[in-house]
């Protein structure tokens, strides 16, 4: 089986009895390859996971290979506030729903760049306010930008963290993956 790297990959310590859990990370695959190097921990992929002893167990030293749901649309308006409103391109959709997380790049705007935030709603109604374009709310406080959003290339996009209860003391590698071939 190969694997052709997505982005960087990433590690974080985990401990005994304890769940860590990484930072933020963009889903640009639909799969995630995963190592506990040094002891065998308990694994959780989410929005806000919190690792148990009942989740997805991954042993010492043996990679593993999960899903991941993969999402993302163009960015055609931002509306600042307290809450932030992103606008996608009439015809389209948001592919997210209320309480997942996302990040937003805009090319030539990074002020408006987030990472991690929650959507708090989706608008999929036709002419609300005069708009033909579905938008979402997300608890983004972007009231501070005065710039009006002009961005050329800006992406919203699914983002996840993977939290890990360790059976021991190590490390949990991680790395999204394009796999083809078989084994």
């Amino acid at each position: 089986m190969a694997h052709r790297p997505v982005g960087a990959g990433s590690s974080f310590a985990i401990s005994a009895g304890t769940a860590s859990t990484s930072s933020a990370f963009t889903v640009r695959s639909d799969v995630l390859r995963v190592v506990a190097v040094g002891a065998a921990a308990h694994i959780s992929v989410g929005a806000t996971p919190s690792a148990t002893t009942a989740d997805y167990f991954i042993p010492a030293n043996e990679p593993t290979t999960l899903a991941l749901t993969k999402a993302s649309n163009r960015v055609v308006g931002v509306t600042t506030g307290t809450t932030t409103i992103i606008t996608v391109p009439e015809g389209t959709q948001v592919p997210f729903g209320v309480g997942d997380y996302v990040s937003l790049s805009a090319s030539n705007q990074s002020y408006y760049d987030f990472t991690h935030q929650r959507v708090l709603s989706v608008d999929t109604s036709a002419g609300v306010n005069g708009y033909f374009q579905t938008r979402m709310t997300v608890n983004y406080n972007s009231s501070g930008i005065v710039t009006a959003f002009s961005s050329p290339d800006a992406t919203v996009v699914h983002s996840n963290k993977i939290s890990a209860y360790g059976i021991g003391a190590g490390s949990i590698y991680y790395q999204q993956v394009q796999i083809s071939g078989q084994a």
